[in-house]
């Protein structure tokens, strides 16, 4: 009689080396990541430094310059009083002129209204050729109203109480000093900011490089393995003496490792995308995980779309980022608790959305920040690449996006995939 084989379900574990492999990698990746940050921040304070210095000499130079036109505008007033009060003589036309030829060279816009309050004097104020003597009138009642609210107005001692008043504003130099550190600023931050995109440009470049690398050197790795399994489920078929259930049961991981291989061989080439039913989709796989994790995690699919609903995706690519966003989810449960799966499409969007739920033990805003960062995990023996791949996936492969929409410390995290929707005739 032949004997019936127990039934088993092969367990894969991780070798201890490459358990140190991985921790190894994902602390260089971490720390590689930590370090750029440092230099952004410290790029950063050095530019808000320049900043303020320049800021800071500039207004200094603000303040002496208009502290000298003050004092021009003061003689030129000290003029106007001396020749008013003066006997004629041509002494002080000179006196006067030299005076107000130092205002000109400053170039300070000027206004004198006399006693009665009629503006009769003006210099550095320029007007339109072929202006009528009313249009002319019209530009220094304006300009004169400027100036009462820029500066105080200078006095200017007629006698007899008479008084006479200068209104002035700053020089064109002025102006052009005072708002000069501002485009200056502007000009490094745009400096800055196409440095930035350059080196951003270059970084993802060369980490593209690497994962390309990484994933298609892993899938020619699982090839040669994958086929000697192969023979060996055909091997198990051949021999009576072997329960044909185990067979079935290592054939079905087999062709799962076969699907991996898939994926990882798809990652830097460029996937080929089709209208598929995305509802169905999340459904099955949803169904298929279950059966996979522990036994203490309910999963729930909440669908709203339209059954016709179509979105272009690549399914294995796609499905390794449920798998990856789930699993996730089931780590930071601690294998205990509930995922929920919504599918909407918001009004006038033109877009799908996939939230995953999990009622695990959140994370804190800075986790936030950097959770899809490659290398980042709080799983010691996690690679920290699950979410960094799966946020490639959605925003490289398929045009979408992946983010957290909310996490809350002790009640759980959800992840938002956001992708363009099919139009439904």
């Amino acid at each position: 009689m032949i004997s019936k084989a127990p039934k088993f379900k092969p367990r894969f574990r991780l070798h201890p080396v490459a358990i140190l492999n991985s921790q190894r990698l994902r602390r260089s990746l971490a720390d590689t990541y930590d370090q750029k940050s440092f230099y952004k921040y410290a790029i950063g304070l050095i530019l808000l430094l320049l900043s303020i210095g320049s800021l800071y000499y500039t207004d200094k130079l603000v303040e002496e310059l208009e502290q000298r036109e003050e004092r021009e505008v003061q003689l030129y007033a000290e003029g106007l009083r001396y020749v008013f009060n003066s006997p004629f003589d041509e002494n002080f036309n000179v006196v006067y002129q030299v005076i107000q030829d130092a205002v000109n060279f400053y170039q300070i816009p000027a206004i004198y209204v006399n006693e009665n309050n009629l503006a009769n004097q003006y210099i550095n104020i320029s007007f339109p050729k072929k202006i009528s003597p009313q249009e002319k009138e019209r530009i220094i009642q304006e300009k004169l109203a400027d100036m009462k609210l820029e500066h105080p107005p200078i006095p200017v001692e007629l006698g007899k109480n008479r008084t006479g008043y200068i209104y002035y504003s700053n020089s064109f130099l002025l102006t052009q000093l005072r708002y000069y550190p501002f485009l200056q600023l502007s000009v490094m931050l745009f400096i800055g900011y196409l440095a930035y995109l350059a080196f951003s440009s270059e970084r993802k470049a060369e980490q593209n490089r690497v994962w390309v690398g990484l994933a298609k050197e892993t899938a020619h790795q699982l090839g040669t393995p994958l086929s000697s399994l192969m023979a060996w489920v055909e091997y198990f078929r051949s021999d009576p003496a072997i329960d044909p259930s185990i067979a079935e049961e290592i054939e079905k991981d087999v062709i799962r490792l076969e699907m991996i291989t898939t994926r990882f061989s798809n990652i830097g080439s460029v996937p080929t995308l089709k209208e598929e039913p995305v509802s169905e989709i999340v459904a099955n796989f949803i169904d298929y995980l279950e059966k996979r994790v522990s036994s203490k995690v309910k999963f729930s699919v909440y669908n709203q779309l339209a059954k016709e609903q179509t979105v272009l995706l690549n399914k294995n690519l796609f499905e390794w980022v449920i798998e990856n966003i789930c699993k996730n989810a089931v780590d930071a449960m601690g294998g205990i608790g509930e995922i929920h799966v919504t599918l909407q499409a918001p009004p006038l969007m033109k877009e799908v959305w996939i939230d995953i739920r999990d009622t695990g033990k959140g994370m804190s805003k800075a986790n936030m920040n950097k959770i899809f960062n490659p290398g980042f995990s709080t799983k010691k023996r996690g690679w920290g690449l699950g979410l960094t791949l799966a946020k490639r996936i959605i925003e490289n492969y398929h045009l979408g996006k992946l983010y957290v929409k909310s996490s809350e410390i002790g009640k759980g995290t959800t992840f938002r995939i956001s992708l363009r929707a099919t139009i439904i005739e």
